[in-house]
């Protein structure tokens, strides 16, 4: 399997709570501080918290499409 810097390999747990993670398609971000409202998840919500059924609010990418952002 080929990997690439930023990615979490689909594995959430190897996510820190409050990662924000960008998809690579559209480049929304996912910050957990602020939430998703467009999926009517609630701030301070972890990526890892995510129901299954997630997809990006903005070009509809699947959760493996993101990739964690190194501040």
């Amino acid at each position: 399997m080929t990997t690439f810097e930023g990615s979490y390999l689909g594995d959430a747990s190897r996510l820190p709570p409050d990662a924000r993670l960008e998809c690579k398609i559209c480049w929304y971000v996912y910050d957990p501080a602020e939430g998703d409202p467009v999926w009517q998840i609630s701030p301070g919500t972890p990526f890892a918290n995510l129901p299954p059924h997630w997809r990006c609010p903005n070009c509809d990418g699947a959760r493996e499409q993101f990739m964690v952002l190194h501040d």
